[in-house]
């Protein structure tokens, strides 16, 4: 479902029947100044530099993973995203012991992108494991066009005839500023590569995942 937040009837929806949700002009202008100004503060970590990463280290470029400052910014957004549909569905999955919110800044400039993967590598491998339940990224640049890439392209599988899984695009969602995009997990995803067109402009977010323990 893609539709303007001011449209949006939070208690008609339920990622149970919708998996991918898209809500435009979900920031005001001065919340998205408010983060703007809170990411210049933040401290910055380049891809090359993040252990974890390994999987997208080669050839995605060197984007930027950036830290909260502080908890009040950290309260703004998790207050923001507090809707009642969201903690609805993670909260329908049985015995959770423990709920987890993570989410951090990232900034990709020209020739940044990110590979074909379906958050699952966050899932632990503890007696208790811990399982994202929805991923989140929301946009905080002030300008992006169309022709400057960073898509974030959604994925169907099914197998054909022969056995073989076949990739089909279910959604192709721009980085639209002011927008929040929220799916359930496990879902196959990829950031586009962000064109040489952008020049010196920066596709800005936040993004992370609900997750719950079991």
């Amino acid at each position: 479902m893609r539709m303007q937040f001011r449209d949006f009837i939070a208690s008609d929806f339920s990622f149970h029947e919708e998996p991918v949700l898209v809500l435009e002009g979900f920031w005001t202008r001065e919340e998205l100044a408010y983060f703007q100004d809170a990411m210049k503060s933040s401290s910055w970590t380049p891809l090359s530099k993040l252990s974890n990463m390994e999987q997208f280290s080669k050839d995605c470029g060197n984007w930027l993973q950036g830290e909260f400052k502080n908890e009040q910014d950290r309260g703004v957004f998790c207050k923001r995203i507090d809707l009642p549909f969201i903690v609805d569905y993670v909260n329908s999955f049985p015995n959770i012991k423990k709920g987890y919110l993570g989410f951090k800044y990232y900034a990709y400039g020209a020739g940044d992108c990110l590979t074909l993967h379906d958050d699952t590598d966050g899932y632990s491998n503890q007696q208790h494991p811990v399982r994202r339940r929805l991923a989140i990224t929301t946009y905080l640049h002030s300008e992006w066009k169309h022709d400057w890439g960073g898509e974030l392209i959604l994925y169907e599988t099914h197998k054909d005839e022969t056995g073989k899984q076949v990739f089909q695009v279910s959604h192709c969602i721009p980085p639209e500023s002011g927008s929040l995009v929220i799916f359930t997990v496990p879902r196959l995803h990829r950031v586009c590569r962000i064109d040489p067109l952008a020049g010196n402009h920066k596709r800005l977010s936040i993004s992370g995942w609900l997750s719950t323990e079991h």
